[in-house]
């Protein structure tokens, strides 16, 4: 064994051990769509007086944090997110009104004297309502009182907490206790208000919130004129509940917003529905990877065998990176973990197809040598088309929020250990069972020593598949053509997400008809619902803004229809966070082309970055067009499999222009045309295998990860087929036709 391979078996075994050890250690934070429970978004809004700037967003986060410890919710989490909006993520809690009610309220606490009774008069004469600080406000019972300027604010308080009277019977209260400068200031005016005749409205002290009467009781009769209440502490008394108690009480103690906030995105999903995912997705993960294995050691025989151990160190080494990372696994990070599955084999597959060929041109190589030679040409496609994809990755992230943020979090770090699998851990392996003699007695066994059908094929055939590239062109231009006619035709099913408004979906007891629901919604006037059933028992309603208060009606009826309804997602999208992640979405298809066209116009001649990001173009249209004939929404989920395939498509055009590149640096005589012919036969066999193990896996999300993640699985098995197309097809006919376009404008200037 050489140094250098030492050295890999070294960090090889060093990664799996570190990877198996975080593995058993760092449990693995899950997104709120697999486990269950509420995310609300919070935006910060500048008043008259307060500016939402980053230090009152972190005022208010601070406000909120207090309040949702006093809701009780289990391992919360709360992150500012840029200088204005808060994430709060409340896993377990499935009715959001309540969270959304209590973390919204901005909670401005004041207590005032009472000046007026309901005539608009007091003892001292003339209107309240002309003197300066003063203000009318209904009471409990509805009549309106005239206020002095507050003599006490939320800042005065230093707690309150929710009590039941068992003794006196008077039930649920809450308790308010002030601090120093607070206690001074609740003498002096109890004291004033205790100067009054019993039964005067002047007696009376206003406790207000929010700009609403709360409480307005009398001062006791045995209180002294000037004297007032000691002790610091009053009680709100009123006809509370158990819950509206605490949730003063928490309203109180919690202290006031310092500024409003505006609920702009929310989102519930039910812990059933996201133990159906995990389920679903394992299922596809397992049934998908075990297919991709049977092909693989099918194909390649030995090495395949270590490739599908490779693939085992693959899946570890990803989910101990994001336990490490403290990443959150989102429900398209989970199929993005098993997607990426695919880009492991990928590159498993490019360095055996170069290491058949190394065999194949040297028949007396030795397994060893043709594998080294594997790995060393392999490595600049392997490194362009992850790069690729990594830039995918990275727009997912800076770009995106909320689950396709995690899945490009989970398919930049899938990517990156896949490369670790395929070039660490898939070369000790092969490399140390290639050195045993028994192999080298036998090298049929390694799955290197013949060509492949599909290349001896080829290769008998000798095809000229470029000879006329226009051909391939024109149809190329008549599928996006039919493509891009669905988008005139149909139009764009945009989700809530870019549109902004509602979206919930339910399982009932019995079908419930779509038309019927509508009608039904229209009655309890929601005219503009849009109702669509999947499967028995799944229905979906999706509106325009819909205020808490409306969903619950939109719940009742459907219930009425289904019998026993379970609601297992709420997403509500505000329009101004609609039309923001509409932008971002098309700056992120604008930003990956034109990074995909600079980074492979560095690593290839001009002309072939073009051909590559046009035909990305092409995908995308018909990617889009396809959906849009299906009926199919075009949401986040959607964006995530549009920019993945974007990398894929990118990685196919980057394997067969890296190997023109190889053969035009040591062939410059032969025509364009003619390279490329050789490169598309020698490429074929890795886009072949390569694409039936992505098929596999994709197959089977599409068939058991569920209604969630089947749009996402169709969007990638079509962008698969595209994407292979595209690559040989389009991006190559085009780059000839550039080259040929290129050459007659040199002549011509000469």
């Amino acid at each position: 064994m050489t140094r250098s391979s030492r050295v890999r078996a070294l960090l090889a075994l060093t990664v799996i051990a570190l990877s198996l050890y975080i593995t058993v250690t760092v449990p693995v934070r899950l997104g709120l769509d697999l486990r269950g429970g509420t995310q609300i978004v919070l935006e910060t809004r500048s008043t008259d007086t307060a500016e939402a700037g980053p230090e009152a967003t972190d005022r208010t986060l601070e406000v909120l944090r207090g309040r949702i410890d006093a809701l009780g919710v289990s391992e919360p989490t709360l992150q500012r997110s840029g200088d204005r909006r808060i994430i709060v993520e409340l896993p377990g809690v499935q009715d959001p009104r309540k969270a959304a009610d209590v973390l919204g309220r901005t909670a401005q606490l004041t207590v005032h004297p009472v000046t007026g009774s309901a005539d608009g008069t007091d003892a001292r004469g003339g209107s309240a309502t002309e003197r300066a600080g003063e203000r009318v406000l209904p009471d409990e019972s509805g009549r309106p009182l005239h206020l002095g300027p507050a003599a006490l604010t939320g800042r005065d308080v230093e707690g309150a907490d929710a009590r039941f009277d068992q003794q006196s019977g008077a039930g649920w209260h809450v308790t308010v206790d002030f601090d120093d400068s607070g206690r001074d200031a609740w003498g002096r005016l109890t004291g004033a208000a205790a100067c009054r005749p019993a039964g005067n409205p002047e007696r009376r002290i206003a406790i207000v919130l929010d700009k609403k009467i709360i409480s307005s009781p009398q001062v006791d009769p045995s209180v002294a004129c000037g004297a007032g209440i000691t002790g610091g502490a009053t009680q709100i008394t009123g006809s509370f509940t158990d819950d509206e108690a605490r949730e003063l009480a928490l309203l109180i103690s919690g202290g006031a917003l310092p500024v409003p906030v505006e609920t702009v995105e929310q989102r519930t999903v039910g812990p059933t529905l996201g133990a159906e995912a995990i389920t679903a997705s394992a299922w596809a993960a397992v049934i998908g990877t075990a297919l991709t294995a049977l092909f693989i050691i099918a194909v390649y025989r030995l090495m395949g065998a270590l490739a599908v151990l490779a693939l085992a160190a693959y899946g570890l080494i990803s989910y101990a990176a994001l336990a490490a990372l403290g990443a959150t696994l989102t429900l398209p990070g989970l199929a993005g973990f098993v997607l990426a599955i695919g880009m492991a084999v990928d590159a498993n597959v490019l360095v055996f197809e170069r290491a058949r060929e190394e065999h194949t041109k040297r028949r007396r190589a030795s397994p060893r040598s043709a594998l080294t030679t594997g790995f060393r040409k392999a490595l600049s496609a392997i490194a362009d088309s992850n790069i690729t994809t990594l830039i995918a990755a990275g727009l997912l992230f800076f770009l995106a929020s909320g689950p396709v943020r995690g899945f490009g979090v989970t398919l930049g770090i899938g990517v990156l250990a896949s490369m670790i699998s395929a070039l660490v851990v898939t070369r000790v392996l092969a490399e140390h069972a290639a050195s045993r003699p028994w192999v080298r007695r036998r090298p049929s066994v390694t799955g290197l020593a013949t060509a492949g059908r599909v290349r001896s094929r080829l290769a008998r055939s000798g095809p000229e598949l470029m000879r006329r590239p226009r051909r391939w062109l024109a149809l190329s231009a008549a599928v996006l053509a039919v493509a891009a006619s669905g988008i005139a035709v149909r139009g764009l099913d945009l989700g809530v997400e870019f549109t902004g408004g509602r979206l919930i979906e339910y399982t009932t007891a019995r079908p419930v008809d779509p038309e019927r629901a509508r009608t039904a919604l229209a009655d309890a006037g929601l005219p503009r619902a849009v109702v669509q059933s999947s499967g028995d028992s799944a229905l979906s309603v999706r509106t325009g803004e819909l205020s808490n208060a409306q969903a619950e009606t939109v719940t009742r009826t459907v219930g009425t229809l289904g019998g026993a309804t379970e609601k297992v997602r709420d997403e509500l999208i505000g329009p101004s966070l609609g039309e923001e992640l509409r932008r971002n979405a098309l700056v992120a298809l604008g930003v990956a082309l034109a990074a995909q066209l600079l980074y492979l116009t560095a690593r290839f001649r001009w002309l072939f970055g073009t051909a590559a990001v046009a035909a990305l173009a092409h995908d995308v249209v018909i990617l889009v067009g396809v959906f849009a004939w299906l009926g199919k929404p075009l949401d986040g989920v959607f964006l995530a499999a549009l920019l993945t395939v974007i990398g894929y498509s990118v990685n196919d055009s980057v394997v067969v222009f890296d190997r023109v590149r190889e053969l035009w640096r040591h062939d410059r005589a032969t025509p364009l045309p003619a390279l490329t012919d050789r490169a598309i036969v020698q490429t074929l066999p890795r886009t072949v295998n390569t694409g039936m193990g992505a098929a596999l896996i994709l197959t089977a999300l599409a068939v058991l990860g569920g209604d969630s993640l089947r749009d996402f699985a169709l969007a990638l098995l079509i962008g698969l087929v595209i994407g292979t197309y595209s690559s040989v097809f389009t991006a190559t006919p085009l780059a000839i036709e550039l080259d040929r376009h290129t050459s007659r404008s040199r002549r011509r200037h000469q």
